[in-house]
């Protein structure tokens, strides 16, 4: 188990961290921040010096993640007590996210200040929404590490995020457009990686992919299509370690009208929100790699063709 530790400067979380650590038996402090040192420490400059944090980097996150995996399992049990600042919601879903991939519960706990503090470093909202609540500011902090172990043992804090295994190979994959009146495309908030996507996901064995978009479709949207959906694009994306790649398979869903749109219901370990995107807003939206599949998508949409891509780019 992890216990995330998260707040604003005033809310000693090092102090509190090492309280807790004594409170509960068996835990370990765990500082990612020395991960980040350490990337200093090896990394070119060229690779950081353009950084306000190294915090930004992808390895940063992908060894936040390892080494939290290689520690319990080292430990055998117990917990890894984390204190660090985390306000931006993409990392969290990528590191948290990563965490429930290998089977890591995450409590998320934050540590509130005085409130003159609080009103001049507040938290964001997810945070505050999402996260354990408990007064730091001027308390001991072996009295908020007794109140915290003994609130985290009835569950406090527990994210619940959705468990989805990391790929050992290639995967199928199968993603379904679906569109409002005024073309515009749906897109998904997930709680488990960052960047909002298409409804959809990795084919199961025996699945055929048209089948595999219905069965997403119904389980992250709560909507039943009305047959298969046509094919749009075939992509396929080269493996970038530690990614596998496999074929995307985008399809088109039709139009989602006003009356099935009041039923959409949310699988809330999983997604968060959805929302309706011109291809322009989606760019800021998806991550770049499914925004180009979009586009082409589209594109093969409006001609009443499918396309042939290899890593986004159109073939044959």
């Amino acid at each position: 188990m992890i216990v995330w530790l998260n707040g604003v400067p005033g809310t000693r979380q090092r102090a509190v961290a090492e309280a807790l650590v004594e409170a509960m038996p068996g835990s370990t402090l765990y500082e990612p921040e020395l991960i980040a040192g350490g990337l200093r420490m090896m990394l070119p400059e060229k690779q950081y010096e353009s950084l306000a944090d190294l915090r930004e980097l992808p390895a940063w996150r992908r060894l936040v993640v390892d080494t939290a995996a290689a520690l319990l399992a080292q430990m055998g049990g117990g917990a890894l007590i984390v204190p660090m600042t985390l306000v931006s919601q993409a990392y969290r879903d990528e590191i948290f996210g990563g965490l429930a991939a290998r089977s890591i519960a995450v409590r998320h706990v934050l540590l509130r200040p005085e409130e003159t503090v609080l009103r001049e470093h507040r938290m964001p909202a997810w945070v505050r929404a999402e996260a354990y609540a408990v007064d730091a500011g001027r308390r001991d902090p072996a009295e908020v590490a007794d109140e915290l172990a003994a609130a985290l043992s009835s569950g406090a804090g527990d994210c619940g995020i959705v468990q989805t295994p990391e790929p050992t190979g290639e995967t199928v994959a199968a993603g379904v457009l679906l569109f409002d009146e005024e073309e515009r495309v749906l897109l998904v908030d997930p709680t488990y990686k960052p960047g909002w996507e298409f409804p959809g996901g990795v084919v199961e064995r025996g699945e055929s992919p048209a089948r595999a978009g219905v069965r997403e479709v119904a389980e992250e949207l709560g909507i039943e299509l009305d047959g298969l959906p046509r094919l749009l694009v075939v992509d396929w994306e080269p493996p970038v370690p530690p990614r596998h790649g496999g074929l995307r398979l985008l399809f088109d869903g039709g139009l989602l009208d006003a009356g099935r749109r009041e039923r959409v219901l949310l699988p809330g370990p999983e997604l968060r929100a959805w929302r309706f995107a011109s291809e322009a807003e989606a760019e800021s939206l998806l991550p770049p790699v499914r925004y180009t599949r979009l586009r082409w998508a589209l594109r093969a949409r409006a001609r009443a063709t499918a396309l042939n891509l290899e890593a986004g780019v159109p073939v044959g």
